[in-house]
């Protein structure tokens, strides 16, 4: 779930809020009641889990890297059957 910033216009109070994607915006100041707005900031990205780089979230111990497979030789060709 999501965590949005707000600030009070009235008495300047911060606060930090989870709320899910379809809340409503908050509108009144828990503190004094007043209007408060979004505050919008850069949010950092982090990735984890695998799938994205082959060093993301990766332990020492890690088996990340799988040599590949050797070819499968051909099956053999079949005898040719013996006429007498």
């Amino acid at each position: 779930m999501p965590t949005y910033q707000y600030a009070c216009s009235a008495c300047g109070h911060e606060f930090e809020v989870f709320q899910a994607f379809s809340d409503d915006s908050l509108t009144a100041c828990p503190e004094c009641k007043g209007e408060v707005r979004k505050v919008y900031s850069a949010v950092g990205v982090v990735f984890k889990g695998s799938g994205f780089y082959k060093t993301d979230s990766a332990g020492k111990s890690s088996s990340a890297v799988i040599p590949p497979a050797a070819p499968t030789p051909p099956p053999p060709a079949p005898k040719p059957a013996a006429t007498e």
